[in-house]
């Protein structure tokens, strides 16, 4: 592992761009959706909210409880919404039942669209993204197409 790092940039817009890209990046792939949708990035260990924007009107209250739902599942098992989703067939009750949630099963949702944030050298999860609007293959499939595009070009 090289220890060398290039010198970061010193202009503020230019340090405002990098910081604001991959957001804005992720918006602007959900624009091509004809649904709407909301995006959601929060920090892991607090209620911190980082981004919160919808991509066109007519997002609906259902939509924020998708997100806390979606964002509370990857907190808890530490994995994305749609491998929970997988890895129970999709089976609400099996997931419920397995992991004895009783009362509080509502309060999670296996469905695609909500994605842990790691960064290598520090334990556990940093941050969630969540997209809720579109079908739930979708939802998680632009926040990893997303993550994909943006770490290719951080090579």
């Amino acid at each position: 592992m090289s220890t060398s790092l290039s010198e970061p940039p010193r202009d503020l817009n230019a340090i405002t761009r990098v910081e604001q890209s991959w957001a804005i990046d992720l918006r602007t792939r959900l624009l091509e959706f004809p649904t709407p949708a909301v995006i959601n990035i929060s920090l892991a260990n607090s209620n911190q909210l980082l981004f919160h924007s919808v991509t066109r009107s007519g997002t609906q209250p259902d939509n924020d409880s998708w997100v806390a739902r979606k964002r509370a599942t990857v907190l808890r098992w530490g994995f994305s919404t749609w491998y929970m989703h997988n890895k129970l067939a999709g089976d609400e009750a099996a997931f419920a039942a397995k992991y004895m949630l009783g009362d509080s099963a509502g309060q999670y949702a296996i469905h695609g669209g909500g994605f842990p944030i790691r960064v290598q050298g520090v334990e556990g999860i940093v941050g969630v993204i969540v997209v809720s609007g579109l079908k739930q293959e979708q939802d998680h499939q632009v926040i990893v197409e997303t993550v994909e595009q943006y770490l290719a070009q951080q090579i």
